[in-house]
């Protein structure tokens, strides 16, 4: 079945044992960034090099519009015939954000309020990144749907990590 997982950085290479991914999504500080690990064709993974600030001027690499971008044309490359791993440092901003951004671009237009919901529902740690989830609102063109929907779900329980959390890419399964 089409998934996403989510993932902190210390489950990547249990997630790839246990699942296969053929797809991977880094969020890490630049400083921090990982090489593509073994069982990842480097090809299939995106190194997105941002820090989890809410507000752009809080950081000299904040989550801009090129990231979010570059994560898009990621998401509509991928066939979603094998699972796709999202990971940051925690599991639970940046990578909750990029997996809520992928899931509303494969599943449509309306499906915000849902997704975000499916969100709480298995991870009530996730938190994503609200700067994130802003800038992907409107390069989606969801009018404002995508920051309300994750607003409603709230910060969620507080961890320092989160776990590997799998969100099925089909409504009925959310």
């Amino acid at each position: 079945m089409p998934t996403i997982l989510v993932t902190p950085l210390s489950g990547i290479h249990d997630a790839i044992r246990a699942h296969r991914p053929s797809h991977m999504v880094t969020l890490l500080s630049p400083e921090h960034m990982i090489g593509t690990p073994e069982g990842i064709a480097a090809a299939n993974h995106l190194r997105i090099g941002m820090n989890d600030v809410a507000d752009a001027a809080a950081s000299e690499d904040p989550p801009s519009e090129r990231h979010i971008d570059e994560l898009i044309a990621f998401g509509r490359a991928w066939d979603a015939r094998t699972p796709m791993l999202v990971h940051c440092w925690a599991g639970v901003s940046r990578s909750m954000a990029a997996a809520y951004i992928l899931l509303n671009l494969k599943l449509g237009p309306w499906s915000e309020s849902d997704i975000a919901q499916a969100m709480r529902r298995r991870a009530p740690h996730a938190y994503p990144n609200p700067l994130m989830v802003k800038l992907a609102d409107r390069a989606l063109g969801r009018d404002g749907r995508m920051v309300v929907a994750t607003q409603g779900i709230g910060r969620g329980r507080i961890v320092d990590e989160g776990e590997c959390v799998e969100f099925p890419l089909a409504p009925g399964q959310l």
